[in-house]
């Protein structure tokens, strides 16, 4: 049977808005890595303990792009926080046989963005 990916992702981030850690639990693959700009290849077990809390600060997803590549899918989304905050990110996801096996995140920026149109933030010392 074939499983669309991008179907997968979908589930993985309504899980996550639902906090349904069964749901994210059947989804995600025994050798599961997770990388992002704070994280190297988190494991299965430390992506929960690190990753999975942050789920209580999100409640819903606004999907700028869900294109699916074979087993991947690349997903840019804006995330809204209980605060009312919202901040743009986007991932790669490998889905193989139905589950993920691998996570990507690359930090976007909030929204709305702190630097004026056209302009930057300067870094302190640059």
């Amino acid at each position: 049977m074939n499983i669309d990916p991008a179907a997968v992702a979908r589930a993985s981030y309504d899980a996550y808005v639902r906090k349904d850690r069964p749901a994210i639990e059947a989804l995600i693959a025994r050798d599961f890595r997770f990388t992002s700009p704070l994280d190297n290849g988190l494991d299965r077990e430390t992506y929960f303990k690190r990753c999975w809390p942050n789920s209580e600060f999100i409640t819903g997803f606004n999907f700028i792009r869900m294109t699916g590549n074979g087993d991947e899918v690349l997903v840019t989304y804006e995330a809204l926080t209980k605060t009312g905050s919202k901040f743009r990110n986007t991932e790669i996801l490998t889905v193989r046989n139905g589950l993920l096996t691998n996570v990507e995140v690359y930090f976007g920026w909030s929204i709305p963005h702190e630097a004026p149109l056209g302009g930057f933030i300067d870094k302190p010392g640059a």
